[in-house]
């Protein structure tokens, strides 16, 4: 696969998306891209013709606020056609400005409330632990997501219980809705406080789709996997990237052109 070019045309659907209902989420649903690409693409044990397939493996995003990218990969895969893309946000759609397991095919969670999906995940794991399958669970939570503490109680819960078939991946894209995550609430050092915590760290560039792959195939036998993502917030749009005030703003028309221009191969 070409990396590059996939990811671009991940981007511009979101970009498509997002111009179309005038709201949502463009800065951390471009930080993600790559992370979701390595996960759909070259890890998880799923069918998109089978989506409901108990052996499978889940996906939580507890950052749900970036459903664009997993809509426009669950399009990609074929899990629902592509061009219902553009009915995101609207009544009676079934791709809403959150995961709807419900409603969307391919959506193992409901997502949106933040730090409940690290919560869930340890759930999943456990309940695949306790009927003996050999499913995994990846988690994909935004930074300004850890200042909640239910993910912590979740990271304790899943070392306490030796889940080594659950894997935490974090977009560390450094900005939230309301400015850097050092102005809001500092995290301090991430991956000391997830080895603190239990479990097994690796550092990666979040936009390298093969540093992705590689940390995903980690040795972390009875402990759970964290893997930090540094990202840049609004990737792949050049007044987007690095810039807070991108968290939740629509484009206008001038926008969405300029930034649909720059996805192009």
């Amino acid at each position: 696969m070409d990396y590059e070019k996939k990811a671009k045309q991940i981007r511009a659907d979101i970009l498509k998306m997002l111009y179309a209902c005038q709201s949502g989420h463009p800065g951390g649903s471009l930080s993600c891209v790559e992370m979701l690409m390595a996960l759909y693409y070259d890890t998880m044990k799923i069918d998109p013709k089978n989506p409901m397939d108990p052996d499978r493996d889940r996906f939580v995003l507890s950052k749900g606020h970036a459903c664009p990218t997993l809509y426009a990969i669950l399009a990609d895969l074929g899990y629902f056609p592509r061009e219902d893309l553009l009915s995101l946000r609207q009544i009676h759609s079934y791709l809403q400005g959150h995961p709807d397991c419900r409603k969307t095919p391919g959506v193992d969670v409901n997502t949106g409330s933040l730090g409940q999906g690290a919560s869930i995940s340890v759930g999943l794991a456990m309940a695949a632990k306790l009927s003996k399958k050999t499913y995994k669970v990846y988690t994909v939570l935004g930074d300004g997501e850890c200042q909640e503490g239910l993910v912590w109680e979740a990271a304790m819960a899943a070392a306490h219980y030796k889940l080594d078939n659950l894997t935490f991946m974090l977009d560390y894209n450094h900005l939230q809705i309301d400015g850097s995550n050092d102005q809001v609430m500092s995290l301090g050092d991430i991956n000391a406080k997830f080895r603190a915590f239990g479990f097994e760290t690796v550092d990666v560039d979040g936009h390298n789709i093969q540093e992705i792959d590689a940390a995903l195939r980690t040795p972390h036998d009875g402990k759970p996997l964290f893997i930090n993502c540094h990202t840049i917030k609004g990737k792949g749009v050049s007044f987007m990237e690095d810039q807070y005030q991108w968290h939740g703003s629509p484009m206008n028309k001038e926008q969405f052109e300029k930034a649909l221009a720059e996805q192009e191969v």
